[in-house]
């Protein structure tokens, strides 16, 4: 294991700049690393999980960060992660062999909570609906979604059987393992978003399609976010071969209660919610999304960043930079980013 304490710099960055004063501050950066985990359990604390075994972290609001390389696993690809505190996270590894690490001593050492040498597998992403109940779902095994659960803070596992599943995969369906975002619930519901040659939502098993580009292996929706009041779903995505190519790479839901005024218009599979048709899009492709508040959105993806003030309807490109990911800080009007190069950058939204 290596440890190295970078100092930040705050700097504003070279990229273009179209909404205002708003600059991405770069916090730490490590050339050779690239970051799609982050994790942000509180206002101090910093996680994010990479290739090459790297982990990220940082204990005063990203002002130090201290990169970690988890021993043993210098060659795994660790895209998904989730944080309790500084001491406490859960690390998944893409690709087989699929390995769960979690720490207990803010990343000095790690132990194994799930193991499986399948060839097929690939976790994609993890979530937690509350400190102790998550999932973790992977690309399909024998045409069946790879979804298992955890009711003890990722201690142990347990596959959920295919009763789950209302609707079957169709050929070429499969997850992106882009930002650790494409699994979440909400309002009582679970849900996944698959791309490739089909792209659907999954709410509790069943499936409904997307109007997102699709078709080709590289499309489809990639990241969701829920609001804070789980009035409204956003789902994006695109095609990460065609950057800067903006074409049907956002949808979204908005949710009505069992008291709706509007009951004649819900979904197929009678979940409550219905598709919100007056979304712009943002610029070009994007990997991450996150709601600030209620109205207010952030994107990102290779091809820049991206904010919506009126809960999607209108987009503005703040930056043509890069980042895979992007977290709120908890109790602040602020996120952070990571990318590739090991790079972590910080958006402060307090004029919004």
């Amino acid at each position: 294991m290596f440890v190295s304490i970078m100092f930040v710099f705050f700097f504003q960055t070279a990229a273009a700049q179209k909404s205002g004063n708003i600059s991405i501050n770069l916090l730490t950066q490590k050339k050779g690393i690239s970051l799609r985990g982050l994790s942000i359990p509180n206002e101090n604390t910093i996680w994010a999980s990479g290739s090459k075994g790297s982990i990220a972290l940082s204990e005063d609001a990203g002002k130090n960060f201290t990169w970690k390389q988890i021993k043993g696993y210098e060659n795994r690809d660790f895209r998904s992660i989730y944080a309790w505190n500084k001491l406490e996270a859960i690390v998944a590894a893409i690709a087989a062999p699929a390995i769960i690490l979690k720490t207990k001593d803010g990343g000095d050492s790690w132990y194994i909570v799930y193991e499986n040498s399948d060839s097929l597998m690939f976790v994609d992403a993890i979530h937690f609906k509350d400190s102790l109940n998550g999932m973790i779902v992977g690309d399909p095994i024998d045409k069946k979604i790879f979804l298992m659960t955890t009711i003890d803070k990722g201690e142990h596992w347990q596959e959920v059987g295919n009763g789950y599943f209302k609707s079957a995969l169709k050929e070429g369906e499969a997850f992106f393992a882009s930002s650790n975002s494409n699994i979440t619930d909400a309002n009582g519901s679970d849900f996944l978003i698959t791309g490739g040659l089909t792209s659907r939502l999954w709410i509790n098993g069943t499936a409904i399609d997307l109007p997102i580009v699709q078709g080709e292996k590289s499309t489809g929706a990639n990241s969701m976010a829920i609001s804070p009041s789980k009035h409204s779903l956003i789902i994006v995505g695109g095609d990460f071969t065609k950057k800067d190519n903006a074409e049907n790479n956002i949808t979204g839901f908005e949710f009505y209660g069992y008291n709706s005024p509007k009951p004649n218009k819900l979904i197929k599979n009678k979940s409550n919610w219905i598709i919100n048709k007056k979304l712009g899009n943002p610029h070009g492709y994007k990997s991450s999304v996150i709601f600030i508040h209620n109205k207010l959105l952030i994107a990102c993806g290779t091809s820049g960043v991206d904010i919506s003030k009126n809960k999607g309807k209108l987009w503005d490109l703040i930056s043509t930079e890069s980042f895979h990911v992007v977290q709120k800080q908890p109790s602040k009007q602020a996120v952070f980013l990571a990318g590739a190069d090991g790079r972590i950058g910080y958006l402060n939204f307090d004029s919004f």
